[in-house]
């Protein structure tokens, strides 16, 4: 773990301009896993839809400040976190009032830099945090904009389905013009394939493809087609809380794992 007195927290962007692809359940997943091996996170949402904040049992009668008012109003992070059930996990939440987020930022002058501004303040080094974790929305408008602008990297769950790379490609072009202005060291944490069923021919190959093409950046990790993911939100709960044996939870952990291990590896590279 970071030394949380001296190092800011590592800012991972969760996105894809894709949506169905598990890049929440990922958040909520990933995020739990981490805490559960003792890291402190804090995800922070940035989709309208608010389904991070839902599955981590914040509804939305609960939701007084958001990251609306974190972007808009230029709150800081403690005036925005709210707890969870999960020890170690931190949100801050979104509502419906993002929908607008992409017009009234258009109207500010540092319109893309408003999440990075946010995130990177002197007081996150000492808020216990390791890891931030970004649920971008599935679109990109100027929220995963930010979301990318305000991060180190960005971890992309792609589905194990026809065309997954085609919008991949087109991703990664994003990424790159964002690291040729406002974010030049952004980097790819990874490529996470998610709803994986290597039962299915398609599924492997499309995994296999990836593998090919992308090389090292893919994870080792999938996170397989599983019952149990799909039931968790319905309970506000990570799959690791409403089912720790399962399959899901059982990857989401090995995913934590890895994560920790790539970013051991890269900050003593440094």
């Amino acid at each position: 773990m970071a030394d949380r007195a001296s190092q800011r927290p590592k800012i991972i962007a969760l996105a894809n301009q894709k949506g169905g692809v598990g890049k929440t359940t990922t958040a909520i997943n990933l995020g739990a896993a981490l805490a559960e091996t003792g890291h402190g996170i804090l995800l922070v949402d940035i989709d309208p839809q608010g389904n991070a904040s839902t599955g981590l049992g914040l509804y939305s009668e609960n939701r007084n400040l958001t990251s609306y008012d974190l972007l808009m109003e230029g709150l800081p992070v403690r005036d925005v976190v709210h707890g969870t059930g999960v020890s170690g996990l931190s949100v801050i939440p979104a509502t419906t009032d993002l929908s607008s987020a992409d017009l009234d930022l258009s109207a500010k002058k540092d319109r893309s830099v408003l999440l990075r501004h946010a995130l990177r303040r002197a007081e996150m080094n000492d808020a216990g945090y390791d890891f931030v974790l970004i649920d971008c929305p599935p679109s990109l408008g100027l929220l995963t904009v930010n979301g990318l602008v305000a991060a180190d990297s960005v971890l992309v769950p792609l589905q194990s389905e026809f065309y997954a790379l085609e919008g991949l490609s087109q991703f990664l072009l994003t990424v790159r013009e964002i690291r040729g202005s406002a974010n030049p060291d952004l980097r790819i944490e990874g490529v996470l394939m998610t709803m994986v069923d290597r039962r299915n021919r398609l599924s492997r190959q499309v995994e296999a493809d990836a593998r090919e093409n992308l090389g090292e950046i893919v994870f080792r990790t999938v996170i397989p087609r599983n019952v149990r993911l799909g039931e968790a939100p319905s309970h506000a709960i990570p799959v690791l809380e409403y089912d720790p044996g399962s399959r899901g939870s059982e990857a989401y952990r090995a995913l934590a794992s890895e994560l920790a291990t790539r970013n051991r590896q890269s900050s003593r590279g440094r």
